[in-house]
This record gives structure tokens, C-alpha cells and sequence, in this order.
């Protein structure tokens, strides 16, 4: 092989690896829509989910309504971009003995994320949709063929 030829069959190569590795990288930064704080108004009151940006390679996310002057947290979640893969890792009052449960992204893209982690009972699937003034969280399981959902559509309140 000549010389050129192998020069630009490196060059290649390494243009490839670098786009591989910069889209690895750049995971978490397809989820930036998520920060902000959403609504979703039920009969009970309103329930808030607010994202922030802690760096990088890392967000917080909290559930919570507000009661009165009250703050009760639901759920604190931390999205994660580690060894270039995304987790969604949320810890849940009275559930899981307080511990975090770690789910691996499945989707990723500009308007959508779906996390998975098949050994948890409920949920099994995490997914947001974005549209234009909406985001929308669903929660899910299928057991034995049959599937239970929970959708939870809230409005954007603050960007």
C-alpha cells in the first residue's frame, strides 16, 4: 500500500474515532431541554419537576409540589453522563430503602430519552418527551405481555 493510501486511511480512521467519541461525550447534552421547571396540575394540587445544570457531565432533577409556604420533595434524581453512557438515577422517598436505581439510556436524541433498567419492579422504562410547551414523563413495566403506564403531562413554567 502506498504511503498516501495509508495516510488517508489513518486520517479517516481517525476522524471517525474522534466523531464517535465527541458524540459519546455530548450524550447528556442532548437532554439540556430538560432544565427548567415543569408543571403537571392534578385535581390534588400541582406537582413540580425542575432540572439544573450541575456541569458537564452531570444534572439534578427534583419532584416536588409546593403546600403553602411547604416544599415537599417527591423524588431527586441525577442524570449522569459516566464512562461515555447517560444514567438516570433517581432516589424516591419510601421506596427502594431510600436508595438510588441506577437506568441506562436506551434513546437519546434531540426531543426524546427513554431509560431502561429491566431488574427494577416499577418502573422498568423512564421516558421524556419534549414538544414545543410541553414535556411529558411516562413511567412503565411490562409483565407476563401486559404493560402498565404512567403518563405524567406537564406544561413548561420556567426555562
Amino acid at each position: 500500500m502506498k504511503t498516501g493510501a495509508k495516510f488517508f486511511i489513518t486520517v479517516v480512521s481517525l476522524a471517525i474515532l474522534y466523531a464517535w467519541t465527541i458524540k459519546q461525550a455530548n450524550d447528556i447534552q442532548k437532554a439540556k431541554w430538560l432544565i427548567g421547571t415543569s408543571e403537571n396540575k392534578t385535581q390534588k394540587g400541582s406537582i413540580y419537576e425542575t432540572w439544573t445544570k450541575l456541569g458537564d457531565n452531570e444534572f439534578s432533577g427534583k419532584s416536588y409540589s409546593v403546600k403553602d409556604k411547604d416544599t415537599i420533595v417527591f423524588e431527586n434524581i441525577r442524570l449522569v453522563q459516566e464512562n461515555k453512557k447517560l444514567f438516570y438515577i433517581p432516589t424516591v422517598n419510601n421506596q427502594n430503602d431510600g436508595q438510588p436505581v441506577r437506568f441506562a439510556a436506551k434513546t437519546i436524541s434531540e426531543n426524546q430519552l427513554v431509560f431502561e433498567n429491566p431488574e427494577h419492579d416499577f418502573p422498568q422504562i423512564i421516558a421524556y418527551t419534549i414538544t414545543s410547551d410541553s414535556l411529558i414523563a411516562e413511567i412503565s413495566k411490562t409483565k407476563n405481555g401486559q404493560k402498565r403506564k404512567q403518563t405524567f403531562p406537564m406544561k413548561r413554567v420556567k426555562r
